[in-house]
């Protein structure tokens, strides 16, 4: 029997709240003055159509893209003009979409720069342990370059390298691209496995089947705002969604 993996991450919890953020691209607003929160150990997804501003939510949490306004907060330590790459320091990890991997380092290497915030040592150690148990390819193919992975096995290795950082909730943009429906239930395992380990998940996602399934509460965005939020069992049966999400 495989144990279920225990990501080391900081004991203190803390709330994700977003507040009036917008997002411009020139003068295309492409997020509208959304409010939501993420409370410790909750497992929230955001679905939409292409364009419904997912991504550009995600983006800006991360301090990627600049923010029209708004006010993001962790706990008690208000986020919003930190740098992006400060931002894991604070408990945020990122996977962004299209993996984006180091092809030409090793799946090892990958992992630990994952970790470039924190010591090397026993604590350190043991999270890449436990990556390697919920990952068992990882382990496997530890001296592998990345590059050579399949498209899964990258997605797996974006995935792990963020918890390399401990995160108090970790932020994922469209995990399921372009995999086939046997990795897209394997990562669907590995979201399950973490959210009942406590981790606090934000998830962006196009795919509503593997959303609702990863998710406790749900977001569905159109034109840039939040059209509609709720239990993610509850959407997953509403006919509204599938006008919204499918324009039908």
């Amino acid at each position: 029997m495989i144990p279920t993996p225990r990501i080391s991450r900081p004991e203190t919890a803390a709330t994700l709240t977003v507040d009036e953020l917008s997002v411009y691209y020139g003068g295309v607003c492409a997020v509208r003055s959304i409010s939501f929160s993420v409370e410790p150990g909750a497992s929230v997804g955001i679905i939409g159509a292409n364009g419904a501003g997912k991504t550009s939510t995600l983006k800006a949490l991360m301090g990627l893209v600049p923010r029209g306004g708004g006010r993001v907060t962790l706990g008690e330590h208000d986020l919003t003009r930190v740098r992006a790459r400060d931002m894991v320091r604070h408990g945020i990890g990122y996977v962004p979409e299209g993996r984006h991997v180091f092809p030409g380092l090793s799946v090892e290497k990958n992992l630990l720069l994952g970790a470039y915030a924190r010591r090397w040592d026993d604590e350190t150690r043991a999270t890449l342990t436990e990556v390697h148990e919920l990952f068992p390819v990882l382990g496997e193919m530890s001296q592998r370059l990345a590059g050579a992975l399949s498209g899964g096995q990258q997605q797996m290795l974006s995935i792990g390298r963020a918890l390399m950082a401990r995160p108090r909730i970790l932020l994922l943009d469209e995990p399921s691209m372009g995999l086939s429906p046997k990795l897209v239930g394997e990562i669907l395992n590995a979201l399950r496995r973490l959210r009942e380990e406590g981790l606090s998940l934000l998830l962006v996602e196009q795919n509503a089947k593997l959303t609702f399934g990863a998710t406790s509460h749900c977001l569905v965005m159109e034109n840039g705002s939040v059209a509609m939020t709720g239990a993610s069992e509850e959407l997953s049966r509403d006919a509204r969604v599938r006008r919204i999400y499918l324009g039908l």
